[in-house]
Protein backbone atom coordinates (compact mmCIF):
# COMPACT_ATOMS: atom_id res chain seq x y z
CA UNK A 1 0.00 0.00 0.00
CA UNK A 2 1.33 3.41 -0.97
CA UNK A 3 1.83 5.65 1.86
CA UNK A 4 -0.87 7.65 0.90
CA UNK A 5 -3.25 5.41 1.54
CA UNK A 6 -4.41 3.78 4.83
CA UNK A 7 -7.21 2.06 6.43
CA UNK A 8 -9.96 3.16 8.56
CA UNK A 9 -13.43 1.15 9.67
CA UNK A 10 -16.40 2.73 7.56
CA UNK A 11 -17.86 3.11 10.80
CA UNK A 12 -15.27 5.72 12.05
CA UNK A 13 -15.54 7.53 9.04
CA UNK A 14 -19.67 7.50 9.57
CA UNK A 15 -19.32 9.05 13.04
CA UNK A 16 -17.13 11.60 11.62
CA UNK A 17 -19.60 12.79 9.09
CA UNK A 18 -22.92 12.00 11.81
CA UNK A 19 -20.36 14.35 14.32
CA UNK A 20 -20.44 16.95 11.76
CA UNK A 21 -24.26 16.88 11.18
CA UNK A 22 -25.25 16.74 14.65
CA UNK A 23 -23.55 20.55 15.38
CA UNK A 24 -25.69 21.38 12.53
CA UNK A 25 -23.30 21.64 9.74
CA UNK A 26 -23.30 20.53 6.40
CA UNK A 27 -21.09 17.57 4.87
CA UNK A 28 -19.68 19.12 1.64
CA UNK A 29 -21.83 17.47 -0.84
CA UNK A 30 -18.25 16.02 -2.63
CA UNK A 31 -17.15 14.74 0.14
CA UNK A 32 -19.89 12.49 0.77
CA UNK A 33 -19.23 11.18 -2.58
CA UNK A 34 -15.58 10.25 -2.17
CA UNK A 35 -16.45 8.95 0.69
CA UNK A 36 -19.61 6.83 -0.12
CA UNK A 37 -16.98 5.16 -2.64
CA UNK A 38 -14.71 4.06 0.02
CA UNK A 39 -17.10 3.23 2.14
CA UNK A 40 -19.25 -0.34 2.39
CA UNK A 41 -21.71 -1.14 5.19
CA UNK A 42 -21.33 -2.66 8.51
CA UNK A 43 -17.77 -2.51 10.22
CA UNK A 44 -15.41 -3.06 7.48
CA UNK A 45 -12.14 -1.81 7.29
CA UNK A 46 -11.48 0.28 3.88
CA UNK A 47 -8.38 1.35 2.33
CA UNK A 48 -8.64 5.26 1.77
CA UNK A 49 -6.73 7.58 -0.14
CA UNK A 50 -5.19 10.33 2.25
CA UNK A 51 -5.57 13.44 0.64
CA UNK A 52 -9.51 12.50 0.26
CA UNK A 53 -9.73 11.74 4.76
CA UNK A 54 -7.19 15.17 5.01
CA UNK A 55 -9.60 16.87 3.68
CA UNK A 56 -12.83 15.79 5.05
CA UNK A 57 -11.23 16.70 8.26
CA UNK A 58 -9.82 20.04 7.58
CA UNK A 59 -13.59 20.55 6.23
CA UNK A 60 -14.96 19.12 9.21
CA UNK A 61 -12.76 21.63 10.96
CA UNK A 62 -13.86 24.95 8.79
CA UNK A 63 -17.05 24.20 8.92
CA UNK A 64 -17.88 23.44 12.31
CA UNK A 65 -15.65 26.20 13.79
CA UNK A 66 -14.89 23.66 16.56
CA UNK A 67 -10.72 23.14 16.92
CA UNK A 68 -11.55 20.53 19.53
CA UNK A 69 -13.09 18.08 16.76
CA UNK A 70 -10.85 15.79 17.12
CA UNK A 71 -11.87 15.24 20.63
CA UNK A 72 -15.55 15.34 19.88
CA UNK A 73 -14.50 12.01 17.67
CA UNK A 74 -12.52 10.56 20.59
CA UNK A 75 -15.61 10.94 22.87
CA UNK A 76 -17.79 9.17 19.97
CA UNK A 77 -15.99 5.65 19.90
CA UNK A 78 -16.39 4.03 22.52
CA UNK A 79 -15.11 0.47 23.37
CA UNK A 80 -18.05 -1.09 20.94
CA UNK A 81 -16.55 1.33 18.10
CA UNK A 82 -13.50 -0.78 17.95
CA UNK A 83 -14.84 -4.18 16.38
CA UNK A 84 -13.12 -7.40 17.03
CA UNK A 85 -10.19 -5.52 18.72
CA UNK A 86 -11.94 -3.99 21.08
CA UNK A 87 -13.38 -7.37 22.35
CA UNK A 88 -10.45 -8.91 22.68
CA UNK A 89 -9.16 -5.71 24.51
CA UNK A 90 -12.31 -6.27 27.16
CA UNK A 91 -11.17 -10.02 27.70
CA UNK A 92 -7.47 -8.87 28.45
CA UNK A 93 -6.10 -10.70 31.29
CA UNK A 94 -3.81 -8.00 31.99
CA UNK A 95 -2.56 -4.29 30.93
CA UNK A 96 0.29 -6.20 29.43
CA UNK A 97 -1.43 -8.10 27.19
CA UNK A 98 -3.68 -5.29 26.21
CA UNK A 99 -1.02 -3.08 25.24
CA UNK A 100 0.82 -6.32 23.51
CA UNK A 101 -2.62 -7.18 21.83
CA UNK A 102 -2.85 -3.24 20.43
CA UNK A 103 0.57 -3.38 19.09
CA UNK A 104 0.14 -6.55 17.42
CA UNK A 105 -3.34 -5.76 15.88
CA UNK A 106 -3.97 -1.96 16.06
CA UNK A 107 -3.19 -1.90 12.29
CA UNK A 108 -6.48 -4.33 11.69
CA UNK A 109 -7.84 -1.00 12.93
CA UNK A 110 -6.62 1.78 11.39
CA UNK A 111 -2.68 2.38 9.98
CA UNK A 112 -3.18 6.19 10.76
CA UNK A 113 -0.96 6.01 13.94
CA UNK A 114 0.90 2.72 15.59
CA UNK A 115 1.41 1.94 19.05
CA UNK A 116 4.46 0.49 21.05
CA UNK A 117 5.39 1.06 24.11
CA UNK A 118 8.62 1.77 26.35
CA UNK A 119 9.70 0.65 30.31
CA UNK A 120 10.43 4.62 31.57
CA UNK A 121 11.65 4.07 35.35
CA UNK A 122 8.63 3.13 37.43
CA UNK A 123 6.10 3.60 34.44
CA UNK A 124 5.26 2.52 31.27
CA UNK A 125 4.73 4.75 28.20
CA UNK A 126 2.02 3.55 25.65
CA UNK A 127 2.90 6.06 22.75
CA UNK A 128 1.59 7.09 19.26
CA UNK A 129 3.51 7.42 16.74
CA UNK A 130 2.70 8.32 12.66
CA UNK A 131 3.89 5.80 10.06
CA UNK A 132 3.76 8.95 7.93
CA UNK A 133 3.34 12.69 8.07
CA UNK A 134 0.08 13.34 9.04
CA UNK A 135 0.50 17.44 7.92
CA UNK A 136 -1.89 19.77 9.23
CA UNK A 137 -4.38 17.01 10.40
CA UNK A 138 -1.62 15.57 12.78
CA UNK A 139 -3.85 17.41 15.82
CA UNK A 140 -7.11 16.18 15.51
CA UNK A 141 -6.11 13.07 14.71
CA UNK A 142 -3.42 12.15 17.75
CA UNK A 143 -6.66 13.82 19.64
CA UNK A 144 -9.42 11.47 18.71
CA UNK A 145 -7.52 7.93 18.65
CA UNK A 146 -5.42 8.72 22.22
CA UNK A 147 -8.34 9.46 23.53
CA UNK A 148 -10.99 6.77 22.56
CA UNK A 149 -7.77 4.16 23.46
CA UNK A 150 -7.25 5.68 26.83
CA UNK A 151 -11.72 5.13 27.38
CA UNK A 152 -11.15 2.08 26.46
CA UNK A 153 -8.26 1.02 28.68
CA UNK A 154 -9.73 2.87 31.55
CA UNK A 155 -12.74 0.39 31.20
CA UNK A 156 -10.80 -2.58 31.11
CA UNK A 157 -8.69 -1.45 33.98
CA UNK A 158 -11.41 -0.51 36.60
CA UNK A 159 -10.43 -1.70 40.00
CA UNK A 160 -6.77 -1.97 38.91
CA UNK A 161 -5.28 1.16 37.45
CA UNK A 162 -5.97 4.57 36.13
CA UNK A 163 -4.07 6.58 33.90
CA UNK A 164 -3.60 10.03 35.22
CA UNK A 165 -0.90 11.83 32.39
CA UNK A 166 -2.04 12.11 28.65
CA UNK A 167 0.74 13.62 26.30
CA UNK A 168 0.67 15.49 23.37
CA UNK A 169 3.90 16.99 21.01
CA UNK A 170 2.28 20.12 20.16
CA UNK A 171 1.49 23.50 21.82
CA UNK A 172 -0.97 23.51 23.96
CA UNK A 173 -4.40 24.79 23.01
CA UNK A 174 -7.55 27.35 23.33
CA UNK A 175 -9.83 24.33 24.08
CA UNK A 176 -7.38 22.77 26.97
CA UNK A 177 -9.61 22.58 29.63
CA UNK A 178 -11.87 20.62 27.60
CA UNK A 179 -9.68 18.23 26.90
CA UNK A 180 -8.76 18.22 30.73
CA UNK A 181 -12.61 17.47 31.29
CA UNK A 182 -12.57 14.43 28.66
CA UNK A 183 -9.59 12.94 29.70
CA UNK A 184 -10.13 13.34 33.38
CA UNK A 185 -6.44 13.31 33.77
CA UNK A 186 -4.19 15.73 33.86
CA UNK A 187 -2.97 16.52 29.79
CA UNK A 188 0.35 17.90 28.83
CA UNK A 189 1.26 19.72 25.88
CA UNK A 190 4.76 20.20 24.36
CA UNK A 191 6.51 17.15 24.86
CA UNK A 192 8.07 14.75 22.81
CA UNK A 193 5.57 12.16 22.27
CA UNK A 194 2.18 11.20 22.15
CA UNK A 195 0.37 8.66 24.51
CA UNK A 196 -0.22 8.02 27.93
CA UNK A 197 1.37 6.23 31.09
CA UNK A 198 0.35 3.48 32.85
CA UNK A 199 2.30 2.53 36.50
CA UNK A 200 4.64 -0.41 35.93
CA UNK A 201 3.69 -1.67 39.07
CA UNK A 202 0.25 -2.62 38.52
CA UNK A 203 0.57 -3.81 34.39
CA UNK A 204 1.01 -7.71 35.32
CA UNK A 205 -2.29 -7.64 37.80
CA UNK A 206 -5.24 -9.56 36.58
CA UNK A 207 -7.79 -7.73 35.06
CA UNK A 208 -11.46 -7.92 36.60
CA UNK A 209 -13.01 -8.66 33.17
CA UNK A 210 -10.73 -10.66 31.76
CA UNK A 211 -12.20 -14.08 29.95
CA UNK A 212 -9.29 -16.18 28.98
CA UNK A 213 -11.16 -18.72 26.36
CA UNK A 214 -12.87 -15.24 24.71
CA UNK A 215 -9.54 -13.33 24.28
CA UNK A 216 -8.30 -16.49 22.35
CA UNK A 217 -10.85 -16.73 20.17
CA UNK A 218 -10.97 -12.80 20.19
CA UNK A 219 -7.23 -12.88 19.42
CA UNK A 220 -7.09 -15.69 16.74
CA UNK A 221 -9.94 -13.75 14.78
CA UNK A 222 -7.71 -10.46 14.62
CA UNK A 223 -5.01 -12.74 13.27
CA UNK A 224 -6.57 -13.64 10.49
CA UNK A 225 -8.08 -9.94 9.55
CA UNK A 226 -4.83 -9.00 9.62
CA UNK A 227 -3.32 -11.75 7.65
CA UNK A 228 -6.32 -10.77 5.05
CA UNK A 229 -5.04 -7.33 5.44
CA UNK A 230 -1.48 -7.86 4.92
CA UNK A 231 -2.56 -9.94 1.86
CA UNK A 232 -4.66 -7.15 0.19
CA UNK A 233 -1.68 -4.29 1.32
CA UNK A 234 1.13 -6.54 -0.78
CA UNK A 235 2.93 -4.74 -3.89
CA UNK A 236 1.70 -7.60 -5.61
CA UNK A 237 -1.70 -6.79 -5.02
CA UNK A 238 -1.32 -3.43 -5.35
CA UNK A 239 0.07 -4.01 -8.85
CA UNK A 240 -2.82 -7.07 -9.85
CA UNK A 241 -5.51 -3.96 -8.73
CA UNK A 242 -4.00 -1.64 -10.74
CA UNK A 243 -4.22 -3.88 -13.81
CA UNK A 244 -7.59 -5.00 -13.73
CA UNK A 245 -8.35 -1.39 -13.01
CA UNK A 246 -7.01 -0.31 -16.79
CA UNK A 247 -10.18 -0.59 -19.23
CA UNK A 248 -7.54 -0.55 -22.68
CA UNK A 249 -4.46 -2.81 -22.70
CA UNK A 250 -1.83 -3.07 -19.47
CA UNK A 251 0.41 -0.89 -18.58
CA UNK A 252 4.15 -1.43 -18.75
CA UNK A 253 6.81 -2.59 -15.92
CA UNK A 254 8.26 1.20 -16.45
CA UNK A 255 4.33 2.43 -15.96
CA UNK A 256 2.88 0.37 -13.50
CA UNK A 257 6.51 1.29 -11.15
CA UNK A 258 5.99 5.14 -11.54
CA UNK A 259 1.96 4.47 -10.65
CA UNK A 260 3.65 2.40 -7.48
CA UNK A 261 6.02 5.55 -6.57
CA UNK A 262 9.22 3.27 -7.28
CA UNK A 263 12.20 2.38 -9.56
CA UNK A 264 11.28 -0.58 -12.18
CA UNK A 265 14.03 -1.72 -10.37
CA UNK A 266 12.80 -1.61 -7.16
CA UNK A 267 8.97 -2.77 -8.06
CA UNK A 268 11.17 -6.34 -9.60
CA UNK A 269 13.54 -6.66 -6.58
CA UNK A 270 10.11 -6.37 -3.97
CA UNK A 271 8.01 -8.21 -6.09
CA UNK A 272 10.86 -11.01 -6.37
CA UNK A 273 10.56 -10.68 -2.07
CA UNK A 274 7.45 -11.52 -2.34
CA UNK A 275 7.84 -14.46 -4.32
CA UNK A 276 6.50 -13.20 -7.70
CA UNK A 277 7.05 -11.18 -10.85
CA UNK A 278 5.56 -8.72 -13.21
CA UNK A 279 5.29 -11.16 -15.83
CA UNK A 280 3.71 -13.32 -13.66
CA UNK A 281 1.24 -11.54 -12.07
CA UNK A 282 0.31 -9.99 -15.57
CA UNK A 283 -0.47 -13.82 -16.52
CA UNK A 284 -2.52 -14.54 -13.82
CA UNK A 285 -4.67 -11.00 -14.51
CA UNK A 286 -5.06 -12.44 -18.51
CA UNK A 287 -6.15 -15.86 -16.99
CA UNK A 288 -8.45 -14.14 -14.38
CA UNK A 289 -10.11 -11.72 -17.02
CA UNK A 290 -10.07 -14.65 -19.90
CA UNK A 291 -12.34 -16.63 -18.01
CA UNK A 292 -14.89 -14.29 -16.69
CA UNK A 293 -15.03 -12.88 -20.50
CA UNK A 294 -15.29 -16.64 -21.89
CA UNK A 295 -18.37 -17.21 -19.04
CA UNK A 296 -20.21 -13.99 -20.09
CA UNK A 297 -20.58 -14.22 -23.36
CA UNK A 298 -20.88 -10.51 -23.94
CA UNK A 299 -17.50 -10.60 -26.17
CA UNK A 300 -15.63 -12.74 -28.83
CA UNK A 301 -13.40 -14.72 -28.59
CA UNK A 302 -11.30 -12.29 -30.69
CA UNK A 303 -12.58 -9.31 -28.95
CA UNK A 304 -11.04 -11.08 -25.43
CA UNK A 305 -7.86 -11.69 -27.18
CA UNK A 306 -7.05 -8.48 -28.42
CA UNK A 307 -8.65 -6.66 -25.35
CA UNK A 308 -6.07 -8.90 -23.25
CA UNK A 309 -3.00 -7.60 -25.59
CA UNK A 310 -2.58 -11.02 -28.13
CA UNK A 311 -1.91 -9.53 -31.53
CA UNK A 312 -1.91 -13.36 -32.39
CA UNK A 313 -5.34 -15.39 -31.58
CA UNK A 314 -3.13 -18.74 -31.84
CA UNK A 315 -0.91 -17.18 -28.93
CA UNK A 316 -4.13 -16.17 -26.83
CA UNK A 317 -5.28 -19.79 -27.58
CA UNK A 318 -1.52 -21.90 -26.47
CA UNK A 319 -1.68 -19.38 -23.56
CA UNK A 320 -5.31 -20.49 -22.23
CA UNK A 321 -4.90 -23.91 -23.00
CA UNK A 322 -1.84 -24.18 -20.75
CA UNK A 323 -3.86 -22.21 -18.09
CA UNK A 324 -7.29 -23.93 -18.26
CA UNK A 325 -5.94 -27.52 -20.07
CA UNK A 326 -8.81 -26.94 -22.80
CA UNK A 327 -8.95 -23.78 -25.89
CA UNK A 328 -10.99 -20.69 -25.40
CA UNK A 329 -13.72 -22.16 -27.84
CA UNK A 330 -13.95 -25.35 -25.73
CA UNK A 331 -14.19 -23.80 -22.43
CA UNK A 332 -16.65 -21.17 -23.51
CA UNK A 333 -18.97 -24.19 -24.81
CA UNK A 334 -18.22 -26.03 -21.27
CA UNK A 335 -19.21 -22.96 -19.55
CA UNK A 336 -22.67 -22.73 -21.28
CA UNK A 337 -23.53 -25.79 -21.02
CA UNK A 338 -22.94 -26.18 -17.07
CA UNK A 339 -25.10 -23.39 -16.99
CA UNK A 340 -28.00 -24.62 -19.16
CA UNK A 341 -28.01 -27.93 -16.89
CA UNK A 342 -28.12 -25.47 -14.17
CA UNK A 343 -30.91 -23.89 -15.16
CA UNK A 344 -32.91 -27.05 -15.92
CA UNK A 345 -32.60 -27.68 -12.55
CA UNK A 346 -33.67 -24.92 -11.20
CA UNK A 347 -36.67 -24.96 -13.34
CA UNK A 348 -37.53 -28.48 -12.71
CA UNK A 349 -37.93 -27.57 -8.86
Amino acid sequence: MHPRQFTLPAHYLLQIVDQISSMGAQVPHALKQGLAIEMAPGDSVQSLPFPVFRQLILEALSSTREPAFGLLIGERLRLHSHGILGYAAMNSGTIRQAVELFECYFKVRTTLLSPRHEIHGNELRFIFEEPYPLEDIRRPVMEAVILTIKNMFDYITIGVSHIDRVFFPFDRPEYAELAHELFQCEVRYGQSWAGFTLPLKVIDLPLKVADAAMFKDATLICQRELDKLTEQQSLGAQVKRLMLDKKNGFSSLNVTAKLCYLTPRTLHRRLQDEGTSYKKLLEEVRRTLAVAHLESELLSIQEISYLLGYTDMANFRRAFKRWESVSPSEYRTRSASRRATIMDRVAAD
